[in-house]
C-alpha cells in the first residue's frame, strides 16, 4: 500500500511517501504555506498524486500523551485532507521526530537553508518510517 506522510507546520510542511511494499520511506518535499485550508488543499492533491492510499499525519501530543493546542491543529488538519482526499487518514504519534531529523542533519552535515529546506521532509520520512514499521509488527 502506498502511505503518504505529512508534518504539518504553520510555515513548512513535510511530505513523504513509501513504495507499495511499505520498505522504503523517501521523501516528497516541503511545502511552504502559511493558509491552513490552501495548505491542506495542496497536501490532498500531492497524496492524490502520489498514488496514495492512506495519508498519515503526525500527531504531536505531549510528553505525558495529552493533546495541546498544537496536536488539536494537526487533527482538525487531518479532518480537511480526509474531505478533500477522500482518503482515509491517520493521526500517528510524532513526539520527538522533529529533534531526531534535526540529529539526523547533524551527522549529515546539513546546515543553514539546506538545512531548514529539508528538515520537515526529513521529520514525514521518520513518521512514515514509524508507521510502517508498527504495520509491519501488526502482521
Amino acid at each position: 500500500m502506498i502511505l503518504f506522510g505529512v508534518d504539518f507546520g504553520d510555515t513548512r510542511t513535510g511530505w513523504a511517501v513509501c513504495d507499495r511494499s511499505e520498505l522504503i520511506a523517501s521523501p516528497a518535499g516541503v511545502l511552504t504555506e502559511r493558509c491552513f485550508a490552501e495548505c491542506a488543499k495542496k497536501t490532498a492533491e500531492a497524496a492524490l498524486a502520489a498514488k496514495a492510499e492512506t495519508i498519515v499525519v503526525g500527531h504531536p501530543l505531549n510528553m505525558n500523551g495529552s493533546a495541546g493546542p498544537r496536536a488539536e491543529k494537526c487533527e482538525a488538519f487531518a479532518e480537511k485532507l480526509k474531505e478533500l482526499s477522500g482518503l482515509p487518514v491517520v493521526l500517528w504519534d510524532e513526539r520527538c521526530t522533529t529533534v531526531s531529523a534535526h540529529q539526523i542533519l547533524n551527522v549529515t552535515n546539513t546546515r543553514g537553508k539546506k538545512r531548514k529546506d529539508v528538515v520537515d521532509a526529513v521529520a514525514a520520512v521518520l513518521i512514515l518510517e514509524s508507521y510502517m514499521s508498527f504495520r509491519r509488527n501488526q502482521k
